[in-house]
């Protein structure tokens, strides 16, 4: 093969190198390895076996093998039950690497022989040689356990190159140093290359010698772990066999000092490191150390972002995602003002209270994005252990950081948004109250130094900027309320979730399947329609659900009809999603006597609410139906005992109570209903009913009744309003003390419904009744 390329198969060796006249054996479990030894075996039993840089390169490249190997013949091969080779070759001699071929069946090198370059002073060559011998009786000496048979046949060989590449073959060589020696054609050179390698070992050899003859003398057999762990210790340092934690815990150390931690964590960091170092890899407290040190390490102590205080960015940001919301929008702008003025007002928790489908999520995300931080969602629904907040201690199997700790490594940075969903739904059991745990958390005089169990160490927390959710704030504990600003999302009107719907929601959903404006067209009368006919909710989640149901039915008829497009009317519409699921009341054809209007409020918004009342004779029963909880049971008898206190007013015997039976019916029975906002009400139903004066068909009513005659404050104005209003109700009757909520209603209901604040039942009576009061004394009412 003098002089000659030629083209043989290769196999890149991870961790080993071959020399010329070396006999070994070594597994292949690579598929293209394997088939270049089967070709081998196949041909002339020659391949080409060359070291690879880098062991983890599964699928090596040109640049990947060294360009010196040796050309090996393969003796024997054994196939193993895992579907590898262990193969038995010999080294035959050197070989430069011309060509690199890879194909999909396995890797060949065009490859050309490699003579020795020999040494022209052979006088130094003798010199160079000895010494390569006393080295080898110096490690021969110290590693008693080493063949002498092996030992003499080393010392007699009388080749320069061969004496070299034998000693390279059996000497304690990293895997790297050995290719260097490989790799060095001129004789000199690969000689004086070894002595340096050798004398380096057997210096590390002599340092292991003095100190087992040290620790023999100062240690007794009690102390044998603490031995074997200094001689490791010892072996890792001079030999880099990385066997104990120390390798790992000077590559951590590295990681800290790039970092600005506080001194408190450096300090707990060092402990770790010096149990780390100190304990071997195979140890089952190792992976416990290490990963807390890991967590402590990726967490941002220092690393803040970049905050935006542009107020002009952020109103943009928030006027693109979200339709409306005008009161949520300013508040988070009020923010983004003081922040901007200050260096940073303490205790900014947001709490976005509202029904279900009211964009309270889509808010924090837009929120995050305004002001430059990263976002974080952090869902507490459910949770029942306190542990899930402060985390678990780091001695228990399976131990990790709690929520709010993970979501700080998430963000990557100490001073993101944090949104902290459904937070009126955790629970406590027997293993902790997790509310209690958040008291912390939320608290901006205490999150400062906020710690978790697993890591402890004080986290700040007071950068972080927490936003929190929920439905209904009456299942927020008083303490956790208190710390949270309440900023209350009311249900859409129909006209703004006609918006959102024509400017989110659709475009969303035709995207979503497929489609574009042209494909699919949705009227604005068809999408009211859609709107009151077939959602009922404060948000617009089932909106979104119906639209896409639309969307994918249009999508099926354009394919299976070759349409290429689709008009939804509101014949296509009850096609689509059938006949209307919601049907709204419409007022009343005429005045009615014992009858009222009352507005309610529920989950899904805004709804009237009919009180009737039948007189009958009797021995002065009252019966309540309709599935009426009790404070609504107690409205009813404040406002029957307010009548019998002005009997005489409405020109009633004073005994009417005991003569006739008065049956308060509220329809729909089936649907439970409850609250302090319908004493009026069945307060103008009774007196109507009793006294035969019919009650306004254009009236509605909201408000609490006392025995006195008062009447007290409602809450959900702005649904009851829309309520009303979609019914054709114009003149709307309510507590004087939500004057302050008229003031927050659409200028469109403003302007077109009559609103009348009463203090009083007397300007409940002027108002809703149709003649005004039918001549009643109302000045004498007893209040």
């Amino acid at each position: 093969m003098a002089n000659k390329r030629h083209i043989l198969p290769l196999i890149p060796l991870r961790g080993i190198s071959v020399f010329p006249g070396m006999v070994l054996h070594f597994d292949v479990g690579r598929k293209k390895s394997i088939a270049a030894v089967e070709y081998a075996m196949s041909s002339e039993q020659l391949i080409f076996l060359s070291y690879q840089k880098d062991i983890l390169t599964e699928n090596p490249k040109k640049e990947d093998v060294s360009k010196i190997g040796v050309v090996a013949e393969v003796k024997q091969i054994l196939r193993l039950p895992d579907g590898s080779l262990r193969v038995l070759v010999e080294g035959l001699f050197r070989a430069g690497m011309t060509s690199f071929i890879d194909d999909e069946k396995f890797i060949s090198a065009g490859v050309v022989k490699k003579r020795d370059i020999p040494c022209e002073d052979m006088i130094q060559e003798q010199v160079l040689m000895r010494k390569i011998q006393k080295l080898l009786e110096d490690y021969f000496n110290l590693y008693e356990k080493m063949n002498p048979e092996i030992a003499a046949s080393m010392l007699e060989i009388e080749d320069a190159g061969e004496l070299a590449d034998i000693t390279a073959t059996n000497f304690p060589l990293k895997p790297h140093e050995r290719q260097i020696i490989l790799e060095e054609l001129d004789v000199r050179t690969r000689m004086e290359k070894l002595i340096a390698l050798m004398e380096n070992e057997n210096n590390i050899m002599e340092v292991e010698q003095g100190v087992m003859s040290k620790l023999k003398n100062s240690l007794d057999k009690n102390q044998r772990d603490y031995i074997l762990r200094e001689q490791m210790k010892v072996i890792q340092e001079e030999l880099g066999d990385f066997e104990s934690g120390q390798y790992e815990a000077d590559s951590y150390r590295d990681k800290i000092k790039k970092r600005n931690l506080p001194k408190e964590v450096v300090e707990k960091l060092e402990e770790e490191l010096a149990k780390l170092s100190r304990l071997s890899i195979h140890s089952q407290e190792y992976g416990v150390v290490q990963n807390y040190i890991e967590t402590v390490l990726a967490l941002p102590w220092e690393i803040s972002t970049e905050e935006n205080s542009d107020i002009k960015l952020a109103r943009k940001i928030l006027d693109r995602d979200h339709y409306g919301l005008e009161k949520v929008k300013e508040r988070i702008l009020e923010y983004l003002a003081v922040k901007t003025l200050s260096e940073g007002p303490k205790g900014s928790i947001i709490c976005l209270a509202g029904p279900p489908g009211t964009g309270k999520t889509s808010i924090a995300r837009s929120l995050a994005e305004s002001l430059g931080r990263k976002y974080v969602r952090v869902s507490l629904g459910g949770i029942q252990n306190e542990a899930e907040i402060r985390g678990h201690r780091k001695t228990y199997v399976g131990s990790m950081p709690g929520r709010i700790i993970a979501a700080m490594k998430q963000a990557e940075s100490n001073n993101p948004l944090v949104l902290l969903d459904e937070i009126d739904k955790m629970s406590s059991d027997f293993r902790g109250d997790p509310t209690a745990a958040m008291l912390e958390v939320l608290d901006p005089e205490q999150n400062c130094g906020f710690r978790d169990h697993f890591l402890e160490l004080p986290f700040d927390l007071s950068k972080v900027l927490f936003v929190t959710t929920a439905n209904s704030v009456e299942n927020i504990p008083a303490p956790l309320y208190d710390r949270m600003d309440i900023i209350e999302i009311s249900g859409y009107t129909e006209d703004e979730k006609l918006n959102i719907a024509k400017k989110y929601l659709l475009p969303k959903q035709r995207k979503e399947n497929g489609l574009d404006g042209k494909m699919l067209k949705i009227s604005d009368s068809v999408l009211k329609l859609l709107i009151e006919g077939y959602t009922r909710e404060s948000g617009v989640r089932t909106l979104e659900r119906r639209l896409g149901a639309i969307c994918r039915k249009a999508a099926k008829e354009i394919v299976e009809e070759s349409k290429t497009s689709v008009t939804v009317t509101e014949k296509v519409l009850k096609q689509y999603l059938g006949g209307r699921v919601y049907l709204y009341e419409h007022m009343a054809d005429e005045n009615l006597v014992g009858a009222a209007t009352g507005l309610a409020w529920t989950q899904s918004g805004g709804d009237t609410l009919y009180i009737e009342v039948n007189i009958m004779k009797g021995n002065g029963k009252l019966e309540l139906t309709g599935n009426l909880g009790d404070v609504m049971k107690e409205s009813a008898r404040a406002a029957l005992s307010f009548i019998r206190a002005n009997a005489d007013v409405f020109g009633l015997d004073g005994d009417f109570y005991k003569e006739k039976d008065i049956h308060i019916h509220v329809p729909e029975g089936a649907i439970p209903k409850d609250g302090p906002s319908a004493g009026i009400t069945m307060a103008t139903a009774l007196i109507s009913a009793l006294t035969g004066a019919s009650v306004s068909r254009n009236v509605a009513m909201t408000g609490e009744i006392t025995l006195r005659g008062r009447v007290l404050p409602i809450g959900g104005l702005k649904e009851k309003s829309l309520a009303a209003y979609r019914m054709g109700i114009r003149k709307i009757i309510i507590p004087f003390e939500n004057k302050k909520d008229f003031d927050e209603l659409p200028d469109k209901i403003k302007n077109e419904v009559e609103f009348v604040f009463a203090k009083s039942i007397k300007t409940v009576i002027e108002n809703a009744f149709s003649e005004g009061g039918y001549g009643w004394n109302l000045s004498t009412l007893s209040f």
